[in-house]
């Protein structure tokens, strides 16, 4: 396959309702789109990075940039390729994966559509919906939390997970516990706000029956979330610090988690998050599609992926009205607490003309020539 060249496109996303984690709080999304143009038709990836390096050091700015100077030119530079070449064509540029999987979703998108082949039926998915849980962030009181949860309960979410930080751990936790019962799936995500020093504060949520802590310390620390994992009897998940199948391996065999939560545009791109799945089932250990706020482009291939056999635990693949008022495509939905995994091809999902029209803020062509 030739691609002709690709169009970077950026769009503003407001959220339904501000979502605030440990590193800050976020009221819209600037969303850097990839379309990959070839002779037989176009394909979409959906750059996951935030306009701030404060989850990761990729920033929306920055990924275009790469893209622009780096990595199109050496996908221009090959010729004819394939989704399969992508990675190794980009390999020699260190770093920026959720640039990287951009190109590499857009391209293997454009693949898979020429060929009438879905997303999920080649990654290797075994399900036709897939369980949603829900993302809540740090909120201003505990009653305001509890009213938070009890909506989302209501729609259906089979799965909560609570954002903390010091100071907004065991009370918020033990509330949501006591309102709801011990039945509720529950799980927690520090997202690195915490040191090994606060292990008597983590072990306290030992008491109330989680799922999992994701990401309680440090994303370059393995060793000391180890050291942490044999304090706790709530099982680590690791997210930030797992960034290839090489870190999903040193992480599993040095006991610093025990589940993963794979994000596609973390890892590099969905094959490389298929990799880590393939190895995980292979140590016995648990995986989940985590999610970064995602249109309903980046929405489709992560729930594709969730259909999976190895992602046992509901991910967060929340529905669009979760984040979005408008998505960009038509919207994803809940139907009894799952979320039905695209069967199109490709990504299974268009753009909505008029829509992305009305929310893009900038685009810029790259040709090939």
């Amino acid at each position: 396959m030739k691609i002709t060249g690709f169009e970077l496109r950026r769009i503003a996303m407001p959220l339904v309702a501000p979502f605030r984690t440990s590193f800050g709080v976020e009221t819209e999304r600037d969303v850097l789109l990839i379309r990959a143009a070839t002779p037989d038709g176009d394909g979409w990836g959906e750059c996951v990075a935030m306009s701030e390096p404060l989850y990761s050091p990729e920033f929306a700015d920055g990924a275009a940039q790469v893209i622009e100077r780096f990595l199109a030119p050496r996908l221009f530079a090959a010729g004819d390729l394939g989704p399969l070449d992508v990675a190794r064509l980009l390999e020699p540029v260190r770093g920026h994966r959720m640039a990287k999987a951009a190109l590499e979703t857009a391209v293997l998108d454009a693949w898979l559509r020429a060929r009438g082949e879905s997303f999920g039926s080649y990654l290797g998915a075994v399900r036709d919906r897939v369980p949603a849980g829900v993302s809540v962030g740090i909120m201003d009181s505990i009653p305001a939390l509890l009213d938070a949860v009890a909506g989302y309960l209501d729609q259906g979410y089979l799965r909560i997970k609570l954002k903390i930080e010091p100071g907004w751990d065991v009370a918020p936790v033990r509330a949501v516990r006591q309102r709801f019962g011990d039945d509720l799936l529950l799980q927690v995500d520090a997202n690195a706000a915490y040191t090994l020093a606060d292990a008597r504060t983590l072990a306290a949520l030992d008491a109330f029956g989680l799922l999992l802590i994701e990401q309680p310390l440090a994303e370059d620390d393995l060793r000391q979330h180890a050291v942490l994992a044999r304090l706790l009897s709530t099982p680590i998940c690791l997210d930030e610090s797992i960034e290839s199948a090489k870190d999903a391996a040193d992480a599993l065999l040095l006991g610093a988690c025990s589940i993963i939560n794979v994000k596609p545009g973390r890892v590099g791109g969905y094959l490389g998050a298929r990799r880590i799945h393939d190895l995980a089932v292979a140590h016995g250990a648990a995986v989940w599609c985590g999610g970064m706020l995602e249109t309903g482009l980046g929405r489709a291939a992560n729930i594709a992926l969730a259909a999976l056999p190895g992602f046992t635990l509901p991910g967060d693949t929340s529905a669009s009205d979760r984040y979005f008022a408008q998505d960009v495509t038509a919207p994803f939905v809940l139907d009894g607490g799952h979320v039905a995994v695209p069967s199109g091809p490709g990504l299974g999902v268009e753009p909505l003309p008029d829509v992305l029209a009305a929310l893009t803020t900038s685009t810029s062509w790259l040709p090939a020539a």
